[in-house]
């Protein structure tokens, strides 16, 4: 891991647990939900420090609510509850991983997965919201559709979701390679997200 990326990584804590990004002060009118990329082979790295700053959380502000989503634990909780999580793993084995992603892209389409979150997590409750396991979920679960309708069930809740890839202010490259397509040839995506901690993007 650079030296870098591990100062981006120390900045999170005290920027998340501020009056002022649990207040959403100065982003007018705009979606409290904040991107932090990060190269994809430092994965495991940001998992250990997200692991820090949940129990740090925990053991030092432990009067704010916070929910913790990882979205490969959700993936298979949603699964599971529909009864598809064994046939998706039969279907695997059989048929491979092109058809098992054509099979889940029904039940796996983004708005009910933020449906389920909801109804089993209730977001709206909390005073911040970590998403993490966006590479873990790819391509069976798009983070950028989700991100596109999660916030209608958030309310003012600051949401963070952890990026394997870049984000420069309004395309997200997953991985640092793939970029997502739009309906129009020749534009790019726009995400209304913010950059919690500048200086990840490296495209």
């Amino acid at each position: 891991m650079s030296a870098a990326l591990s100062d981006r990584l120390n900045q999170i804590l005290p920027k998340i647990t501020s009056k002022a990004f649990l207040s959403s002060e100065g982003i007018g009118n705009e979606i409290a939900c904040y991107i932090f990329d990060y190269p994809p082979e430092d994965e495991l790295g940001v998992r250990d420090h997200l692991e820090m700053i949940l129990s740090r959380l925990a053991s030092h502000h432990g009067e704010l609510r916070v929910l913790h989503l990882n979205l490969l634990d959700i993936a298979m909780a949603y699964l599971e509850r529909r009864g598809l999580l064994d046939k998706s793993v039969e279907m695997q084995k059989r048929k491979g991983d092109a058809a098992l992603v054509k099979a889940l892209s029904g039940p796996m389409a983004a708005e009910k997965i933020r449906d389920f979150i909801d109804a089993e997590h209730n977001p709206s409750d909390y005073d911040l919201v970590l998403l993490s396991g966006v590479g873990s979920v790819w391509p069976m679960l798009r983070a950028h559709s989700l991100l596109n309708c999660l916030h209608t069930v958030m309310e003012n809740v600051p949401l963070v979701m952890f990026y394997p890839g870049t984000f420069d202010g309004t395309t997200l490259r997953l991985f640092g390679q793939i970029t997502t397509a739009t309906s129009k040839p020749g534009t790019k995506p726009y995400y209304r997200a913010f950059t919690l901690v500048p200086g990840g993007n490296r495209s």
